[in-house]
């Protein structure tokens, strides 16, 4: 049996720090029979709502355990502690190592999950909660000396009493049907609709890895997802092959967009450099001169070479350390400091020529740059997009599936790529993939062999 005892002096809040002097957290301090103990929260208002708790405790005169300073009424953390109270403290957990898109993933997948588990309906109406998920797993954890309005945080304080309770969530019986609802409600949009496979897989793995950290923090014994059978959602994962344009179409776009305006020609290249060059958007916006090692002489003809070393996504503001809606970081699936050697097209190296002959790049080198000078944004991009596409195309190449949006011009390199030189280990390494994923992905679009294969097939059996 733990040991008890009466002794519980609880002290003040302490702010932690970061090196850069930054508030990272907030810890609460207390002792029992000397012995301290610490627990450490993404925000004040967790802080000092559990703070709260020790201290009216100690004043009612119960007992406290040695052992891990808690009151021993509660018996395990788990009793006391609702899903969403949890949640918060987990979503605080992940956020400084986690890249904003993934902080946003992790806010979606909770925030559904806080749906299902509501244990009230007379409560806020679902916006007014979304609303106050959205701030507690954003800018709660973004800025933790910021205080939510009036409205906010009576829906946070509604959330954090009427959600289910950890301890049932660990429970055999009662948390499989708990966390069923909650799969239920991952594989379906905010409207009720069915949300894409790719969507509810990547949302499970967040439930299930913030119900492993459960079980880490001792909140409960068992994930109850370890024991609940699911049936993933059949996807596609290959490129359609329909989507991929061919050399000629790829040029006709490519003039469309440099006619179209004076922005639009300012474009031609970005486009090109995902076409020739097989970049994702976010890697051909962050493209500066320093990445061009090796650019070839005018008329040339001649193979250059580009070392991309990071890139742009756009996550949205509320996700970023900044405040800005895109923030520069590594390659995607590369660690921080890595590199990717790609080819670079003669084609392109006379694209990206004449673009520096008439455009320039910017003071601190980057190639793509808007009309005054800011980051080229996807709306621009986008726009000029679908203009030229529908410039560029017949009737019938427009109202197909045919290149539909900028990233099918990265699915027509890595295609191309794969097809001509039948080298899937370096096309791989061009385009950012493993050998597994690559082949996985593109192999619909290398057509053009089936004869071949046929004949070889027909020689062998005749």
């Amino acid at each position: 049996m733990a040991e008890l005892s009466y002794d519980a002096r609880v002290q003040n809040l302490e702010k932690r720090k970061t090196a850069e002097g930054k508030i990272s957290s907030f810890r609460v301090c207390w002792r029992v029979d000397r012995q301290l103990h610490r627990r450490s929260f993404g925000t004040r208002t967790q802080a000092d709502a559990f703070r709260a708790e020790l201290i009216a405790v100690a004043r009612r005169g119960e007992a406290f355990r040695v052992d891990t300073g808690e009151p021993a009424a509660w018996q395990r953390p788990g009793q006391k502690i609702t899903w969403f109270a949890f949640a918060e403290s987990y979503a605080a957990s992940k956020w400084s190592r986690a890249s904003p898109n993934h902080r946003r993933g992790i806010a979606e997948s909770l925030t559904d999950a806080t749906e299902a588990l509501i244990t009230k309906s007379d409560g806020p109406d679902r916006e007014q909660l979304r609303a106050a998920m959205r701030w507690a797993f954003s800018t709660a954890l973004a800025k933790p000396e910021a205080d939510p309005d009036r409205q906010t945080a009576h829906a946070l304080a509604w959330l954090r009493r009427n959600t289910s309770r950890m301890d049932a969530i660990g429970d055999r019986a009662a948390g499989a049907k708990l966390v069923r609802e909650v799969l239920v409600r991952l594989s379906q949009t905010k409207s009720g609709g069915s949300a894409a496979p790719s969507t509810a897989t990547r949302k499970r793995a967040v439930i299930y890895n913030a119900l492993d950290h459960a079980c880490e923090t001792g909140v409960i014994a068992v994930n109850p997802l370890t024991y609940v059978k699911w049936t993933r959602p059949r996807s596609v994962s290959s490129v359609d092959p329909r989507i991929v344009v061919n050399a000629e179409q790829a040029r006709r776009f490519l003039t469309a967009v440099d006619q179209h305006s004076d922005r639009g020609a300012r474009l031609a290249a970005f486009f090109g450099c995902m076409y020739y060059a097989g970049m994702r958007p976010e890697e051909a916006a962050e493209l500066r001169m320093s990445n061009l090692s090796r650019l070839p002489g005018a008329n040339s003809n001649r193979w250059g070479e580009i070392q991309l070393t990071h890139s742009v996504p756009r996550s949205g503001s509320r996700w970023t350390e900044s405040g800005r809606p895109r923030e520069q970081a590594p390659l995607k699936h590369r660690a921080s400091g890595d590199s990717r050697s790609v080819p670079m097209h003669p084609e392109l190296a006379e694209m990206l020529r004449r673009h520096l002959d008439r455009f320039g790049y910017s003071a601190d080198g980057h190639l793509f740059v808007g009309m005054h000078g800011g980051a080229v944004t996807d709306r621009t991009y986008l726009r000029i997009f679908h203009e030229a596409r529908a410039a560029a195309f017949t009737p019938e190449e427009a109202d197909s599936p045919l290149m539909g949006v900028p990233y099918s011009l990265r699915h027509a390199a890595v295609s191309t790529w794969l097809k001509a030189t039948g080298d899937p280990a370096q096309v791989a390494a061009w385009a950012g993939h493993s050998v597994m994923v690559l082949l996985r992905v593109y192999a619909k679009c290398v057509d053009g062999t089936q004869s071949a294969s046929l004949q070889k097939i027909l020689d062998a059996t005749t």
